[in-house]
């Protein structure tokens, strides 16, 4: 049974079709299920309650889950701490605390050294470039052998786009000044800062906002205008820079307990996997706009004094991001096969955009 015709069996209307019919048929498959069987799931975050952009992404994807199945499976999303701390989504999933969780993979470093290059790469895939490899070039298929021990399934569901280098309490001026800097910087990045000098902290974002007002930490990244603004973290730190080098885009990812999913009938099932690959695009259309908007607040409104890293600083955290990146990748066959696929779309996505996306920006000035 293609795509189509699942979603059609599950009464989902024209415009659910419409959503489905655009990916590839999904072979035959068994009926969609008893249409009087529900499913009542939850959801944990890493998010603060209602969060723009990231907290809200969650609740969209729910809403859209419920809306296209017709309430067949609902989904009560829970904010940071009111089930499970911020960074214990993961465990929750596997454990079968919840049956969902949305977060961010280079939390998860410690359960599997594969889970980073599925957030962010520094120096790496921009946002079109990584949903182009994640579901054109192999990218899931890895990132799901990467936890499939672990009793999880993820998906793509959300993306900030390019971020920020991130708010500092001192200025950058030279390579020096990142020697015995404080900063909140989870995966890849907060590694290349510790080999350059700096004492690096992974933080939840809900802690963020004190530890710079009390000194705890001197410097941290979050995530761009939209969000930075929200926290208010102009009213703690002086220095706002960029381009943020660490993060060239930021996937959310969706979590599902494997055994939660193979319950589902399989129209519930594609409708779990479209619901997060339009909340995927939908999250980076509000990211593009709101960014836009909050960075002219952030100047003009509030005086935010903008910089740009020295190319000092840029190269040298260019060349230990290559260290980081292929150690990472040496640590174990898996590692190798992700980096190596992630490498080789890079080098065939960079030719073509020197010449498309990179040549417009270039005449638009």
């Amino acid at each position: 049974m293609k795509r189509r015709e699942l979603l059609t069996a599950a009464g989902l209307g024209l415009g659910a079709a419409a959503l489905a019919g655009c990916g590839e048929p999904a072979g035959q498959s068994a009926p969609a299920g008893d249409p009087g069987q529900r499913f009542r799931w939850k959801m944990v975050t890493s998010w603060p309650e209602n969060f723009p952009g990231l907290g809200t992404t969650a609740e969209r994807f729910a809403r859209t889950v419920n809306q296209l199945s017709g309430g067949r499976l609902s989904i009560q999303v829970f904010a940071a701490g009111e089930l499970v701390p911020a960074l214990e989504v993961f465990d929750a999933v596997s454990g079968g605390t919840a049956e969902l969780g949305h977060s961010a993979a280079y939390y998860w470093k410690g359960k599997t050294a594969a889970a980073p290059y599925f957030t962010a790469v520094p120096f790496g895939l921009n946002a079109q470039e990584m949903n182009a490899w994640l579901y054109n070039g192999g990218g899931l298929e890895l990132w799901q052998m990467a936890y499939q021990s672990m009793g999880v399934v993820p998906f793509p569901c959300g993306n900030t786009g390019v971020q920020m280098a991130g708010w500092f309490n001192r200025e950058i001026n030279s390579l020096a000044d990142l020697r015995g800097l404080k900063i909140r910087m989870p995966g890849f990045g907060g590694e290349i800062l510790a080999r350059a000098g700096a004492t690096t902290v992974n933080l939840p974002g809900s802690e963020i906002f004190t530890a710079l007002q009390t000194g705890v930490i001197d410097a941290t990244d979050w995530v761009s205008p939209y969000n930075d603004l929200a926290f208010g973290l102009h009213q703690v730190a002086k220095y706002y820079y960029y381009p943020g080098w660490q993060e060239p885009c930021a996937v959310l990812e969706l979590t599902v307990n494997a055994k939660a999913l193979e319950a589902l009938p399989d129209d519930l099932r594609l409708i779990v996997e479209e619901a997060a690959r339009s909340t995927n695009q939908a999250m980076l259309d509000e990211y593009t706009r709101r960014n836009a908007d909050a960075l002219q607040t952030l100047v003009n409104d509030h005086g935010v004094q903008l910089r740009r890293l020295p190319d000092e600083v840029l190269e040298r955290l260019r060349e230990l991001s290559m260290q980081v990146l292929e150690e990472t990748a040496a640590a174990t066959p898996l590692n190798k096969q992700i980096w190596d696929s992630m490498e080789a779309f890079r080098e065939r996505v960079t030719a073509y955009h020197a010449i498309s996306e990179q040549a417009m920006y270039g005449l638009r000035g």
